[in-house]
């Protein structure tokens, strides 16, 4: 996870949403990375969980990628929850909960889904307090330090 952090700080320090990703093999080693790039790269899709799947898929030789792990600063979207299941990813770990958009059980629960073909396990809060905070403080920023507005 203090890699994925230092993926976010990478997409903060770009002008992005500061979320960072790696995938992980059942060997420990890392295989994919990614963070936040949708404005830079004018890609809806440049999530960092999407980014780290890819090089990580390259990586294998394959799209399907079971037995990793994905930790992530921020709770999946329905996107990268979509591309997760695909990919066969078998745990997801992730710091902070995204009650506007999160798809591992904030607004919706796709991971860990019964009526899915591929089920993920999920372990959400690993260092919350710490992503939380980078998403806090960018957007605070944005909003020229004026706590309440609209982002």
């Amino acid at each position: 996870m203090r890699q994925a952090l230092a993926l976010a700080r990478e997409a903060e320090a770009a002008g992005e949403v500061p979320v960072g990703a790696v995938v992980v093999d059942a060997g420990g080693r890392c295989i994919g990375r990614g963070h936040n790039h949708p404005i830079g790269a004018c890609d809806p899709t440049a999530h960092a969980e999407i980014l780290a799947l890819r090089e990580a898929a390259a990586r294998a030789g394959n799209y399907r990628l079971p037995g990793t792990t994905l930790y992530v600063t921020l709770e999946p979207c329905a996107m990268c929850a979509g591309a997760i299941i695909h990919a066969r990813v078998a745990r997801v770990v992730y710091g902070a909960a995204d009650p506007k958009g999160g798809a591992a059980g904030s607004v919706f629960d796709i991971l860990p889904g019964e009526r899915l073909n591929h089920r993920v396990e999920l372990r959400g809060g690993v260092l919350s307090n710490d992503s939380a905070g980078l998403l806090q403080d960018f957007f605070r920023r944005r909003r020229g330090g004026k706590k309440g507005e609209a982002e």
